[in-house]
């Protein structure tokens, strides 16, 4: 199993780099959510049972995808905006990935994720190995 107090503390500094960041889950390579946070006082858009739905679907999704990396290069991140919110999957490792959802109105998010997220993953990446 993963260190859980580490896993809050790094869900913790991701949800606090901005402001438009709404919602931060961990999921592991099966695509359950080891940990959720979310903004005080956020009126949450879906359900705990959605989330865990919307993390089984993005994993599933971020597999597929591997088989053209050899061509490609790996995924940094992928990216889709809605409506009412923008979300992000970034792969940690083989084994874990980072899903944010940040405000509709926050309109260059490429810059939050590339120049804040992304280096906070790279740090603390070595952390997120299961602990045998």
């Amino acid at each position: 199993m993963i260190d859980n107090e580490f896993v809050y503390a790094f869900s913790k500094q991701i949800l606090n780099l901005h402001g438009s960041i709404r919602w931060v889950g961990i999921a592991n390579k099966f695509g359950v959510l080891v940990n959720v946070e979310q903004r005080q006082d956020l009126q949450p858009l879906l359900s705990e049972e959605e989330n865990e739905d919307y993390a089984s679907a993005t994993v599933t999704r971020q597999k597929t995808r591997t088989k053209f990396e050899p061509k490609i290069g790996k995924l940094v991140y992928a990216a889709a905006r809605y409506q009412k919110l923008n979300r992000a999957t970034i792969p940690i490792n083989d084994d874990y990935y980072l899903l944010v959802t940040l405000d509709a109105e926050l309109k260059n998010f490429d810059d939050l994720i590339l120049e804040k997220v992304i280096p906070l993953v790279m740090k603390e990446k070595s952390s997120f190995k299961d602990n045998k």
